[in-house]
């Protein structure tokens, strides 16, 4: 899939023309693919631009980007700091979200960047892993999995504000906190879907994953006024998980 890629790109953008459909098809053919023309859509994406703007809007260098070829629409933040800071991003995510959605999900990765909360997680991880083998070994010896189900759980549930703090930075700096949800929405339908059920958000909520369920951080942005006000977003977000989190036992 990369030469054939590559291909398209020295076709048309490396030589000054724009990216069109009938040229895909025809490398496409030429690997023996078979492609109607109704199922070939073309997107220019600029996304050093967007980056460009989003770190601009945070104050940030401008962080290394790396463009991972798979739909799943996903981008992900990594580094010690802003100075070091590594952005991917999905093939996926570009071609499901438009510029401006792109440019919330960017912020929300520029969050993490700002505030280090690849370290503030590797910490915590650590912590817990401190405590577990030196403090608490003989009650891990006598309760087993159902102590590694509520560390990890707590872990991953106290990562969750960080994930949530990263919204509402993203909203307040790019202003435009309808438009991240509306991408969050997109990237995250199916569980849009699942999470209708009660007993699916609160699944959610003790699963190991560092983002609260899609429902919560939609409807927090929806509803979202004055974002640029709001002076201590995590300790927000401690707030906002905690209660929703409550809300999903009724």
């Amino acid at each position: 899939f990369a030469k054939i890629k590559k291909e398209i790109y020295d076709r048309t953008l490396a030589v000054g023309r724009p990216l069109d459909c009938e040229t895909a098809r025809e490398v496409l053919q030429q690997y023996e693919l078979e492609c109607s023309p109704e199922s070939v859509s073309a997107k220019v994406v600029n996304l050093y631009a967007i980056v460009r703007e989003g770190a601009e809007k945070f104050r940030l260098p401008m962080p290394k980007i790396v463009v991972s070829n798979t739909t799943v629409p996903n981008a992900a933040a990594s580094g010690p700091g802003p100075r070091f800071g590594v952005m991917l991003i999905t093939t996926g995510l570009l071609m499901q979200l438009e510029d401006d959605e792109i440019l919330g999900v960017v912020g929300h990765e520029l969050s993490h960047m700002k505030g280090r909360d690849t370290l503030a997680f590797f910490g915590l991880m650590s912590a817990e892993y401190i405590l577990r083998v030196y403090i608490l070994w003989p009650l891990l010896l006598i309760l087993g999995f159902f102590y590694l189900f509520i560390a990890f759980s707590m872990v991953y549930f106290i990562a969750k504000f960080f994930e949530s703090k990263a919204d509402l930075e993203s909203a307040a700096r790019i202003g435009q906190p309808k438009v991240l949800a509306e991408g969050l929405r997109k990237i995250g339908f199916l569980k849009l879907l699942y999470e209708r059920a009660p007993s699916y958000r609160f699944q959610e909520w003790i699963g190991f994953d560092p983002h609260p369920p899609i429902y919560f951080r939609v409807d927090r942005l929806e509803r979202l006024k004055n974002p640029e006000k709001i002076r201590h977003p995590l300790l927000k977000s401690v707030k906002d998980n905690i209660e929703a989190f409550f809300s999903s036992l009724k």
